[in-house]
């Protein structure tokens, strides 16, 4: 929750909460708080309307929630699974993705979602039926029969299903120049968000594109103090600043935004300017949102690290490698100081970068 402004998934589970103790004769009233990542008592008032904008109340959002859960749960109403990203952290994954693939749901089809999928259905059933359509015949002018697709979407999204049906091989779709300097640097954090700490910097270097130079670099915080994040961040900076000139690759706007995040907190580490010079695109490549999503084609139903780099034949050396994963190894780590939690942690690191590498030499050999 920021601003005061609760989310509303996160709202009606604190309504949910309320309402448990309300049943219980327990409830101090409809105004519950949370406590923020900086201790901060912060409150709601889940009577009070949201706004001229939407004029209900964050209650009133979990009663109508509670009312389809139960026509749900009582069989009065059927729902119809969809895959997202949401999809990784749900005790229901393996079951819903079975029936996506038995039923080959348009939405197993990267970025089309939720939304688009019910507002396709009318028109076009599942992916064979898209990677068959006549797609001329739903266009119309610049726009399509299907609310909120126009036809440059619709045409991707036909691509993507052709891709995954006939297990074809990833293209580029636009012509793509990579910077081309001796030293490589593939970089990766770790942050708890719910402590408000970016704990560990993570980089692969690699020299003349042989992976036989490859070493990885690390800069972990102890701790969850701020000296401790000041001195990784600190020890980042100064080990990349040591081998200008060099290229960067990350895989998502997430490390900018955090090390923009981490400036302002220390402002005596780097100033403004070197970070924005940082990730400026001559010198760093956010690989997600700079080349995967503009200027290639994959047939994978997501377009994360873990599933691109696991489809070019990469494989993590941890059995659980995920974020949230290394954030409860972290926890632990800070309680206990157990060498092997903080090995754990750092090799996810490592396979995280490398697998940041082998996505650049896998979009490579595509040209």
């Amino acid at each position: 929750m920021e601003d005061k402004k609760p989310k509303k998934h996160y709202a009606v589970q604190l309504a949910l909460y309320t309402d448990i103790l309300e049943q219980l004769a327990l409830s101090a009233g409809r105004v519950p708080f949370v406590w923020d990542i900086h201790g901060d008592e912060i409150a709601y008032d889940l009577d009070a309307l949201q706004g001229k904008r939407k004029p209900t109340a964050l209650w009133s959002t979990y009663e109508d929630v509670l009312s389809n859960t139960t026509s749900i749960t009582t069989a009065k109403d059927q729902t119809l699974p969809a895959y997202s990203s949401k999809c990784k952290l749900c005790q229901w994954r393996t079951s819903c993705l079975d029936s996506l693939q038995r039923t080959n749901d348009l939405s197993l089809i990267p970025d089309l979602g939720r939304a688009k999928r019910d507002a396709m259905m009318t028109h076009i059933k599942d992916r064979q039926e898209l990677a068959d359509a006549d797609i001329d015949s739903l266009i119309k002018g610049n726009k399509t029969v299907i609310p909120g697709v126009g036809p440059d979407s619709l045409t991707k999204f036909q691509t993507r299903a052709r891709l995954q049906l006939q297990d074809d091989k990833p293209f580029l779709t636009k012509s793509l120049e990579l910077p081309n300097l001796e030293v490589e640097l593939f970089f990766d954090i770790e942050t708890d968000p719910m402590r408000d700490v970016c704990y560990l910097h993570g980089f692969v270097e690699r020299r003349n594109g042989d992976n036989k130079t490859e070493k990885f670099v690390s800069f972990f915080a102890d701790d969850t103090s701020p000296e401790e994040e000041e001195k990784a961040f600190a020890g980042a900076w100064d080990y990349i600043k040591s081998l200008q000139p060099c290229i960067m690759y990350f895989y998502s706007k997430y490390e900018r935004t955090i090390w923009r995040k981490l400036r302002n907190k220390y402002p005596d580490v780097m100033t403004e300017e070197e970070v924005e010079d940082l990730f400026d695109p001559k010198k760093s490549v956010d690989l997600l949102y700079d080349v995967v999503k503009k200027k290639t084609e994959w047939p994978t139903r997501d377009y994360t690290i873990k599933t691109l780099a696991s489809y070019l034949g990469f494989s993590w050396r941890d059995t659980d490698p995920s974020g949230a994963s290394s954030i409860e190894w972290y926890y632990r780590w800070v309680e206990t100081k157990d060498d092997s939690i903080r090995k754990r942690i750092l090799e996810y690191n490592e396979d995280d970068c490398i697998a940041t590498r082998v996505l650049l030499d896998g979009i490579r050999r595509l040209s």
